[in-house]
């Protein structure tokens, strides 16, 4: 399991480096007026669909279902299956995308209400229609994906979508030579969207034997279609739990010029590290964990749970702690250039800080609901999203009106502690959370090294930062290169001191690992 998370988690984490590349260059485009606040309302609708499908959301319905099917029937009725869950979701999504089209200007109002009059909301419209044609290549793309984390292929799950920034990256190249204005920039990238979805499913197509899973292809809506909707739906809603908190943040921040800018520039940041450990769960730790419930393996469970939790807290805590920290020179050194002024890192540094303390229970959500997942609850998860997002929204209103957009990010925090929590209850009062020994053992010294990591950060942030503050750009993000890697040095140094890591015990788990776990 340790090599699948790994595997998962580098294509994750290489996927999120070219986003922010991408994010880099959309700030330089578009810097953060109206034009800016359309295109990423507009790009966060497809986000969102993106993040409920592709990356590991579905898994939560689809995994504990085909194998509940190979089980029983064999690997022609899972096929049978695959094909009718691949056919039905495709059409679906395609006639979705036609009537998004259609409806776009209210549902452009309805996730940012305070464009309603102003030439924004036809530009933020223009832009998500663009966009659309993504949504009917994201069906079979994701259904594809998921049936390979079922069956332990997760290569090309973990990097086929690197070719969605990959493609943006290529055309926002050619914007920056060609010195395009903002609008047509903004036109141009939307149209790219679609394209780069078109990519992602080729590969997944062109991958040998690919069709072999899901025969015959159907479209069907019988009584065990609508069964796994019906549950698949909740499940990657739970699933898509931060990126709807910040779509409600930005729900309320679309009357303020520049605020939905600052807030997506600042979430982008979170999504790094929330993703590596997101995905990686989302797209190993659910297949685990349905193995184990399904035999009644409580070893197995306890396992899996068990390193799931350790590496959530483990990657979380830290990445908190840093970006609370370095959060002005990272916004500074990744979006500061071109329309992206100063004024913009100053806000968008607030709103980060703000939204890390939030990642810690983003993480824990992710966490715990595999163990919901794996019993076929979906419905559990789901009414704790809904939850946080309510708390969100209800908070956002009040602190918008008094903080701004720092308010937003806070909101977003604490409708994301309100999710966790409700989980934590639910679980504790039902089934329980297995936790062993190991775990229980390292949990506590992986928050004291990630606490002593975070203090020696910030003092040495503090010292060196400012005496460096009139240097050459260059040099700068060189010094922030080397105070993140000394973070990461001073931490990796504590958990082996305390016992956490010890490479012998992990080099070992690689080489146990099936070989299995790396086809694709």
């Amino acid at each position: 399991m340790i090599r699948s998370f790994l595997t998962v988690s580098v294509g994750t984490l290489t996927s999120r480096l070219l986003g922010f590349a991408r994010d880099s260059m959309i700030a330089a485009l578009l810097g953060t007026g109206p034009v800016a606040d359309a295109f990423l309302v507009a790009f966060q609708l497809v986000n969102v669909v993106r993040r409920l499908l592709t990356e590991g959301a579905l898994n939560a319905a689809l995994v504990p279902a085909w194998l509940r099917v190979r089980e029983a029937g064999g690997a022609a009725a899972a096929a049978a299956f695959a094909g009718r869950v691949l056919g039905t979701v495709s059409a679906a999504l395609i006639v979705a995308a036609a009537l998004i089209g259609l409806l776009m200007p209210f549902v452009v109002t309805a996730l940012a209400p305070g464009f309603a009059g102003h030439e924004t909301l036809q530009l933020a419209v223009n832009d998500a229609r663009l966009m659309l044609p993504y949504l009917a290549f994201a069906g079979p793309a994701t259904v594809m994906m998921a049936l390979m984390s079922a069956q332990a292929r997760f290569a090309l799950t973990a990097f086929s979508p690197l070719l969605f920034n990959i493609a943006l990256i290529a055309v926002m190249t050619v914007l920056l030579g060609w010195r395009q204005d903002a609008a047509h920039a903004a036109t141009v990238i939307a149209a790219t969207v679609g394209v780069a979805g078109l990519l992602q499913l080729m590969i997944l197509l062109l991958r040998r034997g690919s069709g072999s899973f899901a025969t015959p292809l159907r479209i069907t809506l019988d009584a065990d279609m609508r069964g796994f909707l019906g549950k698949a739906m909740p499940g990657m809603i739970a699933s898509a739990g931060p990126q709807l908190l910040v779509v409600a943040g930005a729900i309320i921040a679309s009357s303020s010029p520049s605020a939905v800018s600052w807030l997506y520039f600042a979430n982008r940041l979170i999504e790094l590290p929330l993703g590596i450990v997101g995905v990686a769960i989302g797209t190993v730790l659910v297949p685990e964990l349905t193995r184990g419930v399904r035999s009644d393996d409580r070893i197995a469970v306890a396992h899996a749970e068990s390193r799931g939790l350790e590496l959530a807290v483990g990657l979380a805590l830290p990445a908190t702690l840093g970006l609370i920290a370095l959060g002005e020179p990272i916004v500074r050194m990744l979006f500061e250039h071109g329309a992206f002024t100063a004024l913009d890192t100053a806000a968008t540094a607030l709103a980060l800080m703000l939204l890390a303390l939030g990642l810690p229970a983003h993480v824990l959500v992710k966490a715990l609901s595999p163990a919901f997942f794996a019993r076929e609850d979906t419905r559990t998860p789901l009414l704790a999203t809904l939850g946080g997002f309510a708390v969100a929204i209800v908070l956002a209103v009040v602190f918008a009106q008094i903080f701004g957009a720092a308010g937003i990010a806070a909101s977003i925090a604490v409708g994301a502690w309100s999710s966790a929590l409700a989980l934590l209850r639910r679980g504790a009062a039902t089934f329980g959370f297995s936790i062993d020994a190991a775990a229980r053992r390292r949990l506590p010294r992986i928050v004291v090294a990630a606490l002593v990591m975070g203090g020696l950060l910030w003092l040495m942030a503090g010292f060196v930062l400012p005496l460096t503050a009139n240097t050459h750009g260059l040099a700068q993000a060189v010094i922030l290169m080397m105070l993140i890697s000394g973070g990461m040095a001073i931490y990796c140094l504590f958990l082996a001191l305390l016992g956490v890591i010890k490479w012998g015990e992990a080099v070992r788990a690689l080489r146990q690992t099936k070989a299995s776990d790396l086809r694709d």
